[in-house]
């Protein structure tokens, strides 16, 4: 075992009273009042990124920084997969049998879904599915059609007990063992029962729950009563929650009777109350995720997207979150925004609450107020827009009563001046990104009769370029980084001309050069996204905005969902060149209720819990 010193570098402290102050997670004692100092245990939940399709009764498996869940139900059943990477959901592979009420074991790269429900396909399925990470694929069906079941172990060691064979029957106390795709019966449970806590492995597994609230050992070949009883209250005690941990060591969240924030804790001899959750449900993930000391529990019934996460550590967490900032002076949506900083941020231009009204004003934030400064020389909106604080570009206009065009003004802190156009044909509702000398457009809406437009323009701080075009024409898409380091994503995909207006369910990047396609980027994609929502980096980008209320994370690899805000916001404004871990989003639609709103982003934390432990 390592020593204190060996791992912070020092020794324990000597003092007669207790520092003012001291470096995070130093330790001390005070010899006066016989205080020792130190890292303390913290047990709680907290929030982590919001399922993208809100749901319950699925298949879950994997850990708290890379679980899977599968199918499910929501106003019908899914066969959609999100992967979570200990920060957001992603998109994973599909079902090839739409399901819910059903188990599931493993890890995120090598998962099982086992039986289910599907009306009117099957009451009770013996489908089985294996993911590889990317795609499920069917394998060997399981012996007895059963819905409602209780699974735990590997995706080439698992095992499943009771469940519902048909509408009205008796749960059954039936075992199965899958190894290496072939079904063997195992030792029956000592009573039927349906969807009861599972821990565990295939040879030493744990049945908390239902019926009978009792506690079950399995060995690999029969069961055995622990003779204690799960402290929920109620005849099902324990029902449809969510499970972390092993046969000697877990915990169980929410569940029975009905939706329920109560959790319970399991040290191999007895049951203990444990933290509440903050969202009440039923109904969630079926299969363990997680240990007892690093649980995650995600949707559930009413169809839910909340997840949160239980730590046993001496590691503090915040969760990510959006707070209000001040309010502008002028409400507005279809803006120009840019910034680089939730200190430094600037709004100009945009359009009043409908009928639209171009406006020509500009206001600064300090991170505490709006104040309005010297208007832009020609009032728009529709426009886009990148830049610092003191030195902006706002590009494009397109309005009633002005004319499309690429009418381009720049700012420097106290003053606008009108400089060199766009080329584009007058396309407006164009994402963008970068320094006032080194900016980047790519996509919009051209003037009828065209729909879209997949140019690309580059801007130097005097002239616009074309760039290289966009592999597909798109719009109202937001974007990230700088000129020669871009992430594209959202928003709407068309043909050139007329025609059918789909998601884009794609993202890009751009090297200066060249566009390659990124990930599948469909966690962010709607008819009404923002087309200046972005903020960050190519490796760490932010993106806002559109018929949601959560933000999407991209950390270089994956997109995630993230922290959602109070209301959804369409075409609203970033402070582009923030940081994704400190963002500020400020107007949008509709206005008034958000067009006059600022928000503020503040990353995950962690921190040393520290207590104060009497030693006499």
């Amino acid at each position: 075992m390592s020593t204190y010193r060996e791992i912070v570098g020092k020794k324990i402290k000597k003092v007669s009273s207790d520092p003012s102050s001291g470096t995070d997670g130093e330790m001390w004692y005070n010899s006066t009042t016989g205080t020792l100092r130190g890292p303390g245990i913290i047990e709680a939940f907290a929030s982590g990124g919001r399922l993208a399709t809100g749901r319950f009764a699925t298949a879950g498996a994997g850990s708290q920084t890379a679980a899977l869940v599968a199918g499910g139900y929501s106003t019908t059943q899914l066969n959609l997969t999100e992967e979570y990477n200990g920060l957001g959901w992603g998109t994973g592979g599909t079902l090839n049998q739409t399901r819910y009420y059903m188990g599931g074991a493993g890890t995120q790269t090598a998962a099982l879904a086992m039986s289910g429900r599907n009306p009117p396909t099957g009451w009770a399925l013996t489908n089985t599915e294996e993911y590889n990470g990317t795609a499920w694929t069917a394998t060997t069906a399981s012996p007895t059609g059963l819905n409602q079941v209780t699974t735990t172990g590997t995706q080439t060691a698992a095992l499943l007990w009771g469940g519902v064979p048909s509408p009205g029957a008796a749960h059954v106390s039936t075992t199965f063992e899958l190894s290496s795709e072939s079904w063997t019966a195992g030792g029956a449970l000592p009573a039927g029962l349906k969807v009861a806590g599972a821990f565990g492995t295939q040879t030493a597994a744990m049945s908390a729950g239902n019926e009978t609230g009792s506690t079950l050992y399995y060995d690999g070949s029969s069961w055995s009563d622990q003779s204690a009883t799960v402290p929920y209250s109620g005849a099902d005690y324990w029902n449809y929650g969510g499970t972390s941990g092993t046969q000697t060591a877990g915990i169980l969240m929410g569940g029975g009777p009905g939706a329920s924030t109560t959790t319970a804790k399991w040290d191999g001899s007895t049951w203990s109350s444990n933290p509440a959750m903050a969202t009440a449900r039923a109904v969630g993930p079926m299969g363990p995720i997680g240990t007892s000391g690093a649980g995650l529990i995600a949707g559930g019934d009413p169809a839910v997207s909340a997840t949160e996460e239980f730590n046993s550590s001496t590691t503090a967490y915040t969760a990510a979150a959006w707070a209000s900032g001040g309010t502008l002076n002028t409400g507005r949506q279809r803006a120009g925004g840019f910034g680089n900083a939730q200190t430094a941020a600037v709004v100009a231009a945009g359009a009043s609450a409908p009928p639209a009204t171009a406006m020509n004003k500009t206001e600064e934030y300090n991170g505490t107020s709006w104040t309005e400064v010297n208007a832009v020389n020609t009032a728009r909106y529709n426009m886009t827009a990148f830049g610092t604080e003191p030195a902006g570009v706002l590009a494009g206009v397109g309005t009633p009563t002005v004319s499309y065009g690429g009418t381009t003004e720049e700012y420097d802190g106290t003053n606008w001046t009108t400089v060199n156009s766009y080329n584009a044909p007058g396309a407006n509702y164009r994402s963008s990104c970068g320094p006032q000398t080194a900016g980047l457009l790519a996509g919009g809406v051209a003037p009828a009769p065209a729909e879209m437009t997949n140019a690309v323009e580059e801007y130097d701080g005097t002239n616009w370029t074309n760039g290289t075009n966009l592999p597909q024409y798109q719009s109202y898409q937001n974007m990230a980084g700088t000129q020669t380091a871009a992430i594209n994503g959202g928003g709407n995909k068309g043909p050139a001309a007329p025609g059918p207006v789909t998601a884009n369910t794609i993202s890009l990047e751009y090297d200066g050069s060249s566009w390659t396609a990124g990930p599948n980027a469909n966690l962010y994609s709607d008819r009404v996204n923002s087309f200046n929502g972005g903020s960050g980096t190519q490796a760490s980008a932010l993106f806002v905005g559109g018929d949601g209320t959560a933000g999407v994370k991209y950390d270089g690899t994956t997109f995630a969902t993230d922290a959602s805000y109070p209301a959804a916001r369409g075409e609203t404004n970033a402070a582009g060149l923030a940081p994704s871990t400190a963002a500020c989003i400020f107007a949008g639609g509709p206005v008034p209720s958000v067009g006059s709103t600022t928000l503020e982003y503040s990353g995950e934390t962690t921190t040393i819990n520290i207590k104060n432990f009497t030693t006499s």
